[in-house]
């Protein structure tokens, strides 16, 4: 398994964005249509405010947990995913290497 990591201002984005607190959950999910673009040819992510019980890789930063779940997880096989909040723009980015 590769890297997923999300740097302390796309987290403090995400609470601004998505009024989302400390002790809340966010999930990224594969899709095949539509949503945030990736290095995966033909799938993208979502996103969902939730907690499920079979997270497999998750990080807990500014006090929010995000995670992918095991039908999931495979979408970090084969690169990293970095999620950063660009300082000129206000939006995160999503970066896979």
């Amino acid at each position: 398994m590769k890297e997923f990591s999300i740097s302390e201002e796309a987290a403090k984005w995400f609470k601004d964005e998505m009024g989302i607190e400390s002790g809340d959950y966010i999930q990224f999910f594969v899709k095949i249509y539509g949503g945030i673009p990736t290095a995966h040819p033909n799938y993208f992510l979502g996103i969902s405010v939730g907690e499920s019980s079979d997270m497999a890789v998750k990080r807990v930063v500014e006090g929010v947990t995000f995670y992918f779940n095991e039908r999931d997880s495979w979408f970090l096989d084969e690169f990293n995913m970095k999620v950063v909040k660009e300082q000129e723009k206000n939006e995160v980015d999503y970066l896979f290497d």
